[in-house]
């Protein structure tokens, strides 16, 4: 049987969900709120750069929905991740424990530091860091000193913090990893880029350790265009915001800056788009986890495997993956559906395997390895007939 034969039953029923002959994308952002009115209003008012009412208004908003008691806008979610680092203390020549199955963003945060990644394995049921991976590597090869300060056994480096990434919008085991953080005296900074809407055991992502990240990107769940958002305590929150305007003091005439600070503030013109786009999110919510549900029934007797969320959790399902019986099945199905018009695309390469990263300390990857060998994001956009 060909390949398109094999998987033909899923490319028709993907096309049903969509209803297209056309060309389907991976995941296309969904405009159908107030978007035109707002950004509008931003070109009315002048006021389209890093100062204007809707950036404030979408750090308040989105502190509200995710209930953490700040959040500050930045120019994308790499930035708010290397921001949160900055604050939660990581310098040159740190360690800071993280996955290798997430998007080079994560890693290239670290590295912003002058600090390195250290790679431990993923939970097969989250995809994300494994708790149980993490507390093995920190046995082994840490210990924490009578400073309260974790380092390497031979005492040459500070383990500062613990970044996990909640991969395609599902929660990381957060208690778990929550636990060990504490125990070690690690800072736990959440990449939460792709789960805005997700939560873990009714508690919204990004809000259980010291600073949570999200992404606004054009393929997320909403998009600002490009952007991202820091989620943090009050105090630090302050922090974040001030040194993400170049660290500029208030003064009435005077241009005064207190440290050196990044120019990584937000665009109004964008925080008004992403002002409307959050309005819709819970729908988009809902039309996304009925797309997954639509999913999981198609896929029940087939021999490819649909990724659930965790139990306890509710997952966004940013992007729906399934996990194939074998890195050759996965390649077929990529071919096929990229023959038919259908946009699918294998995990990203693993970060150790990435020539900057290659040196960086790891433990053993094997469910890592594995998955990167079988997983397949399958089309994720809101159908258009759940659209808000």
């Amino acid at each position: 049987m060909s390949e398109s034969l094999a998987f033909r039953g899923l490319i028709n029923f993907i096309r049903d969900q969509y209803r297209s002959k056309d060309y389907i994308p991976l995941h296309a952002p969904s405009f159908h709120g107030r978007e035109k009115e707002y950004v509008n209003e931003t070109i009315e008012s002048t006021f389209v750069s890093s100062v204007g009412a809707f950036v404030n208004r979408f750090e308040d908003d989105i502190a509200a929905y995710t209930k953490s008691p700040k959040a500050v806008a930045t120019v994308n979610g790499t930035a708010a991740l290397h921001t949160a680092l900055l604050l939660a203390g990581v310098r040159a020549g740190d360690l800071v424990i993280t996955q290798a199955l997430t998007f080079v963003a994560t890693c290239n945060a670290i590295a912003y530091c002058g600090a390195q990644p250290v790679f431990v394995d993923v939970d097969r049921r989250t995809l994300g860091l494994s708790p149980a991976a993490m507390e093995d590597w920190l046995d082994k090869n840490a210990t924490v000193d009578n400073d309260g300060v974790c380092r390497t056994k031979c005492g040459e480096r500070v383990i500062r913090a613990c970044v996990p990434m909640h991969t395609f919008g599902h929660p990381c085991d957060l208690d778990g990893l929550n636990e060990i953080c504490t125990q070690w005296g690690l800072s736990l900074v959440e990449d939460a880029a792709e789960s805005l809407g997700s939560l873990y055991h009714e508690r919204h992502t990004g809000t259980f350790g010291l600073f949570g990240t999200l992404s606004f990107n054009g393929n997320k769940i909403i998009t600002t265009g490009g952007g991202g958002m820091i989620l943090t305590g009050t105090e630090m929150g302050a922090r974040a915001k001030h040194l993400t305007t170049t660290a500029k003091q208030p003064h009435p005439v005077a241009f005064v800056h207190d440290e050196v600070g990044y120019n990584y503030r937000l665009p109004n013109i964008n925080a008004a788009l992403g002002c409307a786009q959050l309005e819709q999110l819970e729908q988009l919510v809902s039309a996304k986890r009925s797309l997954a549900a639509k999913y999981t029934e198609f896929l029940r007797n087939s021999d490819l495997t649909f990724v659930a969320e965790p139990v306890g959790c509710r997952s966004n399902f940013w992007l729906n993956a399934v996990i194939c019986g074998d890195e050759s099945q996965r390649d077929s199905l990529l071919r096929a559906t990229a023959a038919a018009g259908v946009m699918t695309r294998p995990v990203w390469q693993p970060m150790h395997l990435l020539p900057m990263f290659k040196e960086c300390p790891r433990d053993d990857l094997t469910m890592t390895q594995w998955l990167a060998a079988r997983i397949v994001n399958l089309p994720s956009s809101a159908p258009l007939d759940q659209k808000p």
